[in-house]
């Protein structure tokens, strides 16, 4: 078993702030526009999550809804945003440089397990901001050590280079916009506006006997022939305690050695370093 016994978690400022609170009817009509728009939803990054994640572009490079695998570049609209004029006067209006701009939709009992943005971007200095437009108090993003509810009708900002995972508990479907803007100073008013995000709660700290116990749990499941829950329940550990880096895929790669599977335990070690942007 790691050694899991508390360990400084990283302070939350800067890793998610609010900017700014947006009008109630403008926000309103991009929900709107976000659940009847005839949007092209793609399941892409499916490394980094359950099933359940669903995307697709407004703006981007190529000008295609479907292209939803992020890359540096000029934004275009997409033929999606055309049925959008109330997101599109928003996007217009902040007067941002962006780099990408997307829907992104959560179902129910669904997780992004814990992960790293940007590794592979580093052409320029960029920033994360997310838009909820609906959502319910089951959803919530994990980052160091503590969970935040992102609410509706704010202007949030994610450093996704830090460690984090999203999950959607109960549902419904928690959809956000999501805009990947290049700093200027544009970005750098807003950003000016800085502040903490109101109710984030720390974590629990789980002791070692804890883990223990939840991986023995995990290797009865999987005995069983419940691989997949077994799996499932290590990952989710990160939504209820305050974990060192990469824990879960810790207790899953030593899940699968317990089962005579170097194979299995091998890929989730490979995981650990490709979702987390580890040098190998």
């Amino acid at each position: 078993m790691n050694d899991v016994r508390p360990r400084a978690q990283a302070a939350m400022s800067g890793q998610v702030v609010e900017l700014d609170r947006l009008d109630g009817q403008l926000v309103e009509r991009m929900r709107h526009e976000a659940l009847t728009a005839p949007a092209l939803w793609k399941a892409e990054y499916g490394e980094f999550q359950s099933g359940g994640w669903w995307t697709t572009s407004l703006m981007n490079t190529s000008g295609r809804a479907e292209d939803v695998r992020i890359a540096d570049g000029a934004a275009r609209p997409t033929a999606v945003l055309e049925h959008m004029p109330a997101t599109a006067s928003l996007l217009s209006g902040l007067g941002l440089s962006y780099m990408w701009v997307r829907l992104a939709r959560l179902e129910g009992n669904a997780f992004l397990w814990e992960h790293r943005d940007y590794d592979e971007l580093d052409q320029a200095e960029r920033h994360r901001l997310h838009i909820p437009l609906h959502t319910n108090s089951s959803a919530f993003l994990v980052t160091g050590g503590r969970k935040v509810h992102m609410a509706v009708g704010r202007i949030w900002r994610l450093t996704p280079t830090f460690a984090h995972g999203v999950c959607n508990l109960l549902g419904p479907d928690r959809i956000h916009l999501v805009a990947d803007v290049y700093a200027d100073d544009a970005y750098r008013r807003l950003a000016a506006q800085a502040k903490e995000p109101p109710g984030a709660q720390v974590l629990p700290q789980a002791s070692e006997p804890e883990l223990a116990e939840r991986l023995a749990d995990a290797r009865r499941l999987a005995r069983l022939g419940f691989t997949d829950a077994a799996e499932a329940l290590l990952l989710r550990l990160f939504y209820s305690f305050a974990l060192p880096e990469g824990t879960t895929y810790d207790l899953l790669a030593e899940l699968h050695t317990a089962l005579g599977d170097e194979e299995t335990s091998a890929r989730w070690k490979a995981a650990k370093s490709t979702l987390l942007a580890l040098a190998s």
